[in-house]
Formats: C-alpha cells, sequence, structure tokens
C-alpha cells in the first residue's frame, strides 16, 4: 500500500513526539517531513527533540532534519501541534499553499466556516470544507480541527444522550493532568501537593466547544446546540489524563439503566484509529481513574462511571480520556483517516 506522506508542525515538543510516536508503523501514513522553531531547525530530529515518552524514539524519523515552519514541505497533508500565538497565521498559510491542514491548536476550532471535528459524532461537518474554500480563497488546502483535550473527555457521552434524550444544561468540573501544559509544564512547587484551580483560557473553550460539535450541519453553517454548560477546570498532580465530572439536566425523562444502554450503544467508526468500544461505561463505584482507564483502546476510548441520580440535576457521572492521545495527537489522526475515507486528502 502507497502511504500519504505527512508533515508534522512543532514536532519537537509533547504533542508532537505523541505524533511521531502514533504515527510509527501505520498503515496509512509515513512521516517525511518534520518542522519546528528555529532552534531546532537544521538539527536532526533525534538532536533537536528532548524525547520525554516511554517507547524509544522511532529509528525512522531519528535522521530526518527540522525544517522551518514554513510551506512547502515534502508531504501530502499537515499535523499541526503548534502553540496558539504562531498556530493561527501559520496553518492558514499551509492551507492556502495547497496542504489539508489537520490541527490540535485552539486558533481555528470556532471559526464558522471550521469543522471542529469528533469522527464519531459530526462528520457530516466536513460538508464545511468547501464553503471554507470559497469563502477563504483555499485551491486544494483546508483546516479541520480537533477539540480541546478536556472537551474530549465529556462530549462523545453528552452526544449520546443528545441524540436519545436532548440535553438543557450541563455543569462540568474537569480535573487536568500536568501534561495538558505540555513540558516542562507546571512548576513542581505549584502541583506537588496541591490542585491548581486556574486554567488560562480554558473554561470558556470548555463551555462552548461542545455546542459547536453536537451542532447541526446545514446551509453551510453549524447550528449549535442550545444547551448550556457552566465549567470550572482544575490542574491536578496526574501525568496523563484528563477525568470530568458532570451534572445533566435532560429534555426527557430516562432512567439510568437507558442514560448507560444510549452511551454503551454510541456507535463506533470502521477507522484504523477507532477504538472499541468508543464510550465504556464502567460500574464498578470508584472508576474511572487516570492510572487504570487512560490507555483503554490505546487511548481512545472514552469511559464513563459513577452514573448516579443527581439531587439537583438529572443525572450524573464521571469521565476521563488521555489527553495527549484521544485530547491531542490521536484525535487528529483519527480525522485525517475519516479524511482519507471521505476522499478530502490526496496523495500529491
Amino acid at each position: 500500500m502507497t502511504k500519504y506522506r505527512v508533515g508534522i508542525l512543532g514536532a519537537t515538543g509533547m504533542v508532537g513526539q505523541r505524533f511521531v510516536q502514533l504515527l510509527e508503523n501505520h498503515p496509512q501514513f509515513e512521516i517525511t517531513a518534520l518542522a519546528a522553531s528555529d532552534r531546532s531547525a537544521g538539527k536532526t530530529y533525534l538532536e533537536a527533540t528532548p524525547w520525554k515518552l516511554a517507547t524509544a524514539i522511532p529509528e525512522a524519523v531519528k535522521d530526518i532534519v527540522v525544517q522551518a515552519i514554513e510551506p512547502p514541505l515534502d508531504c501530502d497533508l499537515i499535523f499541526s501541534s503548534l502553540p496558539s500565538p504562531v498556530a493561527r497565521e501559520t496553518e492558514e498559510a499551509f492551507a492556502r499553499a495547497g496542504f489539508p491542514v489537520i490541527s490540535n491548536s485552539s486558533s481555528f476550532r470556532m471559526d464558522e466556516d471550521v469543522p471542529l471535528l469528533i469522527p464519531e459524532i459530526n462528520h457530516e461537518h466536513l460538508g464545511l470544507i468547501d464553503y471554507q474554500r470559497r469563502k477563504r480563497g483555499f485551491d486544494k488546502g483546508f483546516i479541520v480541527t480537533n477539540p480541546n483535550c478536556a472537551v474530549v473527555s465529556f462530549a462523545p457521552p453528552l452526544a449520546a444522550l443528545e441524540r436519545r434524550f436532548g440535553v438543557e444544561s450541563v455543569i462540568v468540573t474537569t480535573m487536568q493532568a500536568i501534561s495538558g501544559a505540555g513540558y516542562p509544564g507546571v512548576a513542581s512547587l505549584d502541583i506537588n501537593d496541591n490542585v491548581f484551580p486556574y486554567i488560562s483560557g480554558e473554561e470558556p473553550k470548555v463551555e462552548t466547544e461542545a455546542q459547536k460539535i453536537l451542532g447541526r450541519f446545514q446551509n453551510n453553517s453549524i447550528q449549535k446546540s442550545d444547551f448550556t454548560v457552566s465549567a470550572q477546570c482544575f490542574r491536578v498532580n496526574v501525568t496523563d489524563g484528563h477525568t470530568a465530572a458532570v451534572r445533566v439536566n435532560l429534555k426527557q425523562t430516562a432512567t439510568l439503566e437507558e442514560i448507560k444502554q444510549a452511551m454503551t450503544d454510541f456507535p463506533r467508526l470502521n477507522l484504523h484509529s477507532s477504538p472499541n468500544p468508543f464510550i465504556y461505561v464502567c460500574d464498578e463505584p470508584d472508576r474511572p481513574q487516570p492510572r487504570l482507564d487512560r490507555d483503554r483502546g490505546g487511548g481512545m476510548s472514552i469511559t464513563v462511571g459513577r452514573l448516579y441520580p443527581d439531587s439537583v440535576f438529572d443525572c450524573r457521572f464521571v469521565c476521563l480520556s488521555h489527553n495527549t492521545i484521544r485530547g491531542a495527537a490521536g484525535a487528529a489522526i483519527l480525522n485525517a483517516e475519516l479524511l482519507i475515507e471521505k476522499r478530502l486528502i490526496e496523495r500529491k
């Protein structure tokens, strides 16, 4: 099988490293270009990268010379893990140069013409791509984004409830892993023996992105879902895995068994990175836990537990996802697999 050639922007950072790890031996992709900041450009990937993952750095990328973050690159598509301050201008430059850009950055997520994608939930939002190309004057290029890493943990169970019963309002409290802050992340004296009750800019993302993801594609636009979300976001002393405590009011009455069934029945996709199951519901009273459950489905499953009635809302539950896999690099790779299936990415 001829593989699609991949370029990675921000390749030396934590999410960039996760892209490199997950793409090793992927049946559809091979890494042919790596790009990073000026301090890394011109070095081999091995020389430029402070590798932090538990697995060894793949042999196939060690000797690739890191390039500047600017088009063109020798590839068919771009995965971007750039920080937000530089992502918007750079990602648009690559899309304008004819590259499909699958971005983990927040820069374009809420733009009206950019799909904010969880493939199992809203693949029809890819219909925005034609509109995006016309609006921005792109030829073959486009931009697709994946959600905030905390939103990924609770948007899937919300989607299951919205489809079956309708969702009226949501309160979510996130407990987010330190790897979500990148490397070197949060200072040890701030996070050890502590819970940090502030993540800059996080709560507005959590409160708005789920509404777009669960919205309806219609007339070249997304009609956002009308439920309200109130969020508080905390950084906790966990290496990987974002946990969310969720309380939901439904539009229709439902039993706990019906709610559980709606989640477990939510369909998965037949793509290489699709987990089985997509949503796993635990019955144990002390699950999910990041250390025990974050790697379910290769880090791509959403784990839900502690599903109970609530004394104020209709129900409450706890959900968990792996923030650098399902919440970042793995999500973008799954998006690219879907784009290939929909014939929206071509080999150059």
